[in-house]
């Protein structure tokens, strides 16, 4: 890595100073908003949509996309509230099982798209989409289901110390760390990122590319299944139609971040300053009541404004890289042989009498 790269400034610098900028705003719009209760408000808030878009940012690295991911979150939590119905008690088994659904769900996403071999991830996972929320719908009655054991809900609802840290957003930190190391320090996170940049190369230096994708998709599930156990324990419900926004608000964060939907960009510590970001954007629309509708209108917003950024960033770097690639070729040239018996003769047709001018270099 060059001098320049690393001097290249973090992808959570901006999102965290949007953060900031943010709330010095609405500090000024509400006092309430620099209470310490509601900015623990903000932690449970962000822990759902950290978890969800952290699944997301992996597919996003491999050049993909899974607008399934909302309705992944519901088909998880209404699962474990269904096992619960049927009998099952024991709080380990009950995250088992959501896990286990979380698991199908992505290893599904994964399946459509290397198996059916679909030109691009969004139309399996649109698809998928429908599937899993029908399946909600249908294995519920449409009826939310409520009643958990404290060992499933503690996740959502308990806090830590004085201050009433939420534990959810420990857990959140915690597993953001693991992913971190995870993506930058293991041969498979380093195949994650190759796939993203060079699908083609990547298959060509060896990477077996379909079980890293169904590898994403299947941690995406996951991801989703974590997000339906905090949600349950939060609401103390399984809600089979919760979750509609979610893929929009993991998208944006993602992409806010610093990732790319061309693949092969992104970073664990840029999607959390995202989510964070968006958490911090729904608090201030509530506490200064605004609409259901206004607050869509502002996410919406928010979500082409980060894809606009992404393509302005896209474009910035490609004409970085094209300049660079052509000052390369000039040096080379100039300091070549060949470059040099230019020079020579463009000396000779300046000075006349065919004299050649003194070396420079």
């Amino acid at each position: 890595m060059n001098t320049k790269e690393n001097r290249k400034m973090p992808s959570f610098v901006g999102p965290l100073a949007a953060v900031v900028v943010l709330s010095v705003v609405l500090t000024v719009v509400s006092r309430q908003f620099l209470t310490l209760d509601n900015w623990m408000n903000i932690l449970r808030q962000t822990a759902i949509n950290a978890l969800v878009s952290c699944g997301m940012l992996m597919v996003l690295l491999t050049g993909g996309i899974d607008i399934s991911v909302g309705a992944s979150v519901a088909l998880s939590s209404c699962s474990m509230g269904v096992a619960m119905q049927h009998g099952v008690k024991k709080p380990i088994l009950l995250i088992l099982i959501a896990l286990l659904a979380g698991f199908l769900c992505g290893g599904f996403n994964g399946l459509l798209l290397t198996k059916l071999k679909l030109p691009h991830p969004f139309a399996s996972t649109l698809g998928a989409r429908q599937i899993f929320r029908g399946l909600a719908l249908f294995i519920t009655g449409a009826a939310p289901i409520a009643g958990f054991p404290c060992g499933v809900t503690f996740l959502g609802y308990q806090n830590l110390g004085a201050v009433n840290f939420p534990l959810c957003f420990l857990v959140v930190v915690l597993i953001f760390a693991v992913m971190s190391l995870f993506l930058n320090r293991s041969a498979l996170g380093r195949k994650i990122y190759s796939v993203g940049g060079n699908r083609k190369a990547a298959r060509l230096s060896g990477v077996n590319v379909s079980r890293t994708l169904n590898f994403v998709y299947i941690m995406a599930g996951i991801m989703c299944a974590l997000a339906g156990i905090v949600l349950v324990g939060r609401v103390g419900t399984a809600l089979p139609l919760a979750g509609e926004t979610y893929d929009t608000d993991a998208i944006a964060a993602c992409v806010i971040g610093g990732a790319s939907f061309a693949g092969g960009k992104g970073t664990v510590s840029g999607t959390l300053c995202g989510a964070l970001l968006i958490a911090v954007i729904r608090n201030g629309l509530n506490l200064i009541s605004a609409q259901t509708d206004v607050q869509y209108i502002v996410i919406g917003a928010v979500v082409i404004m980060a894809v606009f950024i992404d393509i302005v960033r896209g474009n910035a770097e490609a004409r970085s890289r094209r300049f660079a690639m052509a000052q390369k070729r000039r040096n080379n040239l100039f300091f070549s042989p060949v470059g040099a018996a230019a020079r020579r003769t463009l000396c000779r047709r300046i000075f006349s009498g065919g004299k050649m001018c003194r070396p420079v270099f």
